[in-house]
């Protein structure tokens, strides 16, 4: 048994909220290299304000080198306190293994997009100090069931995003281990066929767990109504996937790279951009109100799909 996997028994539970794909809180992205722990204790204040008591910090797409550095720079401050620890009780790695095709990429940047690579993936694993507990990649790039079925034995959970995956390459992941739907519904081009394309193929797999953004602004919330419904109730789970304005105020922030701009309506848009956006400014505790509100679900339920759910999917104590 993993490190990590030994920690998440022994660990006692939190309760509250659990966000499995935050990428930055409170002014602070966790993309920087130049992160600091003081930055990571304001974020970590912030998120149990927004009762969010535990999340996987995520970090997104980019140089293997530099995501180790990152990862190794994080876990020395886990480390050496545990107070950040006991919210920061992982990572979710979201790509570099993911489809480098327009419309596909997202917020991420191509040019790092690769098929995955055991010898990355080894580093990567020893520098989170075997602390990853989600990867997101495409299932149908080269030798994916295959390092699907690597990180499952570590006990990593597998998820399928920014991904153009047909059927075939799907039943291969999922033998392997492919376990969720990374945001099901976004990552995806603007224009697909009205039939044959990922998100169907996806909500029609009960085997997979899928997380949904519940902002109104990733999925229409008549649209959310509906991919809720097209899965098995106790396999929905619902994420912010925040950047750096989530618990923050209207203004301009960074996400990796690039400066975003934050409204008074919460969208989250390259400045000078009306139509598209660019990352969610969501709150956990703002998502459980909206799934109250605008999916008619008892604060329990919310509660339980952004929280106990995630826990036990993850592997942690509910």
């Amino acid at each position: 048994m993993s490190r990590a996997a030994r920690a998440s028994i022994s660990r006692p539970s939190l309760g509250g909220l659990f966000d499995l794909q935050v990428n930055g809180f409170a002014g602070v992205d966790f993309q920087s290299a130049a992160l600091t722990r003081a930055e990571l204790r304001a974020a970590v204040r912030a998120l149990r304000r927004h009762g969010m008591d535990r999340i996987l910090l995520t970090l997104i797409t980019d140089d293997v080198d530099r995501l180790c550095r990152k990862l190794e720079v994080i876990e020395t401050h886990r480390r050496e306190e545990p107070d950040l620890a006991r919210t920061i009780v992982g990572y979710h790695l979201e790509g570099p293994y993911l489809l480098a095709e327009s419309g596909f990429c997202g917020a991420h940047d191509p040019r790092w997009m690769h098929p995955p690579r055991m010898a990355e993936w080894k580093r990567l694993w020893a520098a989170s100090g075997e602390n990853v507990r989600l990867v997101t990649l495409a299932p149908e790039l080269r030798g994916a069931p295959e390092f699907i079925g690597e990180l499952v034995r570590r006990g990593v959970r597998v998820a399928v995003g920014h991904s153009n995956v047909g059927d075939a390459a799907l039943d291969d992941a999922i033998a392997a281990g492919l376990s969720l739907c990374t945001h099901l519904g976004n990552g995806v081009p603007q224009l697909l066929h009205r039939h044959d394309n990922v998100m169907q193929r996806l909500l029609g797999r009960d085997e997979l767990y899928a997380t949904f953004i519940p902002d109104g602004i990733h999925l229409p919330w008549t649209v959310l109504r509906n991919f809720v419904r097209a899965k098995p109730k106790a396999k929905v789970l619902f994420t912010t996937d925040c950047m750096s304005a989530a618990g923050a105020p209207p203004g301009r922030y960074r996400l990796a790279g690039m400066e975003l701009e934050v409204g008074k309506d919460r969208v989250v848009r390259q400045p000078g951009q009306t139509r598209s956006f660019a990352g969610s400014a969501l709150t956990l505790d703002e998502a459980v109100t909206n799934l109250e509100t605008h999916l008619g679900w008892s604060r329990a339920e919310a509660r339980a799909a952004c929280g106990s759910r995630v826990a036990r999917f993850l592997g942690f104590k509910a």
